[in-house]
């Protein structure tokens, strides 16, 4: 024998549902089996009701992606962007913001900074300011501390007009702002960061063709309408550093390239005429400068002078241990009066022929009448 229970049961075999009631009665709930009335079919009927409505503001939402409640109070024709989830787990997107955080990490280890997360960690305007600073050598004029969100966005203003200055004049499109990075937007911020790192030739590995799914919220007609779009953070580093003033190689290399060769030759000469006196000579300009040493070996010789042997590593290994030894050689360059090389030792290390080429050329035109 059965006994009832308080609960709704549903029945679809009977015309009415019965609950026990007092002193063992029944109650008819409802005569239509199967459905709730009272209170419990008004929260039904609220439900639908919200549920449809959600459907119709958002009929291009995709799954997993919520909108915040400051999605629902968009003016008219504003939008707001958000990544897709599926982006933010993406391998190389996340590769990318590994590189750029170690990069940071590395950059500010003296300001005894350490970034975990670019979005929680960049919107305020402190590590930006500090990172802008250290690349550029330029002291900005903002509070040390904010902690307002009116003086976060004041200092976001100040770097965010000082990056803008020098990354316009080169081509970058500017794909974020005071609001996007103050509201913790990876992608914004990732823009940033790459256009930083490629400026400033940080010697970095930045992964190439990274591109994210962004998720678009537009409200038109009081109704909240979204759309895909996607966004390419990074193309190749050649083409990244093609934003800057193209030079004489460029034209060599698109226009001319039978006579690469004769420039070519006319470099060896010059590099073997000074490395002969180490007994060292040089037969191929990509490989054999890639690892930095004949590189540090030749400043040493053009300025004459002895580079102690622990300034740089001997016999590289790793892909860090080449590009130090480049950037170490870009340094003794800058020292003898030279203007910091275009290339990025990175792309020296990564057997980039025209990066080399303009780095040697840069010592043949200031170095050619040396003995």
């Amino acid at each position: 024998m059965h006994t009832h229970t308080d609960t709704f049961i549903h029945a679809p075999v009977l015309s009415s549902v019965f609950l026990k009631g007092p002193a063992g009665s029944r109650t008819v709930v409802c005569d239509m089996a199967g459905l709730l009335c009272g209170t419990k079919r008004k929260k039904q009927v609220s439900d639908l009701h919200e549920e449809g409505k959600n459907a119709i503001n958002a009929p291009l939402l995709p799954s997993g992606v919520d909108l915040l409640p400051e999605d629902m109070l968009l003016e008219e024709n504003a939008e707001r962007s958000m990544l897709d989830p599926t982006s933010r787990e993406d391998p190389k997107f996340k590769d990318l913001q590994k590189v750029l955080i170690d990069w940071i990490n590395n950059e500010l280890e003296e300001d005894r900074i350490i970034v975990k997360d670019l979005e929680e960690d960049l919107y305020d305007g402190q590590v930006l300011q500090k990172l802008y600073e250290k690349l550029s050598g330029r002291k900005l004029n903002v509070a040390e501390v904010t902690q307002s969100e009116i003086g976060q966005k004041q200092k976001l203003q100040t770097v965010l007009e000082a990056v803008n200055e020098q990354l316009r004049p080169q081509g970058w499109t500017i794909e974020w702002g005071v609001d996007s990075i103050h509201s913790k937007n990876l992608v914004a911020i990732v823009f940033l960061l790459v256009a930083l790192a490629m400026h400033f030739m940080a010697p970095i590995r930045i992964p190439e063709h990274v591109s994210v799914q962004v998720v678009v919220v537009k409200k038109r007609e009081g109704i909240l309408q979204t759309s895909h779009v996607t966004k390419e953070l990074t193309t190749t580093t050649e083409m990244m550093l093609g934003r800057f003033e193209r030079d004489a190689f460029d034209t060599l290399l698109d226009h001319a390239p039978d006579k690469l060769n004769v420039v070519k030759t006319s470099l060896i000469t010059f590099v073997n005429k000074h490395l002969n006196k180490l007994n060292l000579e040089v037969t191929e300009l990509e490989s054999q400068f890639a690892d930095g040493v004949y590189l540090v070996l030749l400043m040493g010789l053009l300025e004459d002078y002895f580079v102690p042997l622990y300034n740089f590593y001997l016999t590289p290994e790793s892909f860090e241990q080449k590009v130090h030894n480049v950037a170490f050689a870009f340094e003794l360059m800058q020292d003898g009066g030279l203007k910091k090389p275009k290339a990025r030792p990175e792309d020296v290390v990564n057997l980039n022929l025209k990066s080399t080429l303009r780095v040697l050329y840069n010592l043949f035109t200031n170095y050619k009448s040396s003995e």
